[in-house]
């Protein structure tokens, strides 16, 4: 018996951007077009991790925010969960949690997870009167990320861990099916980044996620993933595409850090580092 065929839940046909860079002096004129991604195709399955390597501006970012409509490509096309992707942010089916917490100051950690809630509210000018109906569901992001007991904790009172773990329960509120994450995790210690890991790879695990995690570090990369995207700076003269490999990392789940230290992990990190190189010097 044929196993059924799962269709993509993430798909990048051809998919290119350029900007137009404007000239010195003069309103409205395009003085060169900048290519940042070239000819981008990618299909990724319904709970896949697929993490985005390459060096400084090789589109990465680019690449990440098209998907999540903040973007629009220049070419191609682009589907997240069968939507285009601003469609599907606005329907909750995708999230995006960028490279700081973006949290409100002035709201606590449970206004600040609320907060997607209340502007997708049809009452929203009554909140005060239906934040009610909403408080279980953001407690329970919050619980998902062991952030309980903190609910009424500033951002400023809180560490960089816990406030990128807010910005990751803003992001659960919707039960999304695709998290879209944009080197969440860079700005945080050693440490604190292997515990922030884990705990993705938990929430991933327990919530059936389908996330696209950009980083600069290959080791966290084939870490997380079961699929690491290598772009360059510029079309592969091997590819044609800012693709220059797609490294199947096919390590056992579920992960802990000891993985970190096995003869198979460093084999998947040479590769992605040879496959690094290969962007160097590429126009």
């Amino acid at each position: 018996m044929t196993a059924a065929v799962t269709a993509p839940i993430i798909r990048l046909e051809a998919v290119s951007k350029t900007y137009d860079l404007p000239r010195a002096g003069a309103r409205g004129a395009a003085d060169r077009a900048l290519n940042v991604v070239y000819d981008l195709s990618l299909d990724v399955q319904p709970r896949e991790f697929v993490s985005i390597v390459g060096p400084s501006g090789c589109g990465k970012t680019t690449a990440l925010f098209m998907l999540a409509g903040l973007r629009e490509a220049s070419a191609g096309r682009i589907e997240v969960c069968g939507r285009p992707p601003r469609e599907a942010v606005r329907a909750g089916l995708s999230s995006v949690i960028f490279q700081q917490p973006v949290l409100f100051e002035w709201l606590t950690a449970e206004e600040n997870v609320l907060l997607p809630l209340r502007m997708r509210d049809a009452r929203w000018w009554a909140w005060p009167a239906r934040r009610g109906r909403y408080l279980a569901a953001a407690r329970r992001a919050l619980e998902t990320v062991e952030l309980s007991g903190f609910e009424h904790y500033y951002p400023d009172a809180l560490s960089g861990g816990m406030q990128q773990r807010v910005a990751i329960a803003r992001a659960l509120t919707l039960d999304p099916q695709v998290l879209l994450m944009d080197e969440p995790f860079g700005a945080l210690d050693e440490i604190t980044r292997d515990r922030m890991n884990l705990e993705l790879i938990r929430l991933a695990e327990a919530r059936g996620l389908t996330i696209v995690f950009v980083t600069h570090s290959i080791e966290e990369a084939v870490f997380l993933s079961d699929r690491v995207v290598v772009m360059s700076r510029g079309p592969s003269p091997a590819t044609g595409s800012s693709v220059v490999r797609v490294l199947d990392v096919g390590l056992p789940h579920p992960r802990q850090l000891a993985l970190k230290e096995e003869p198979a992990f460093f084999q998947k990190v040479r590769e992605g580092r040879e496959a690094l190189r290969q962007t160097q010097g590429v126009a």
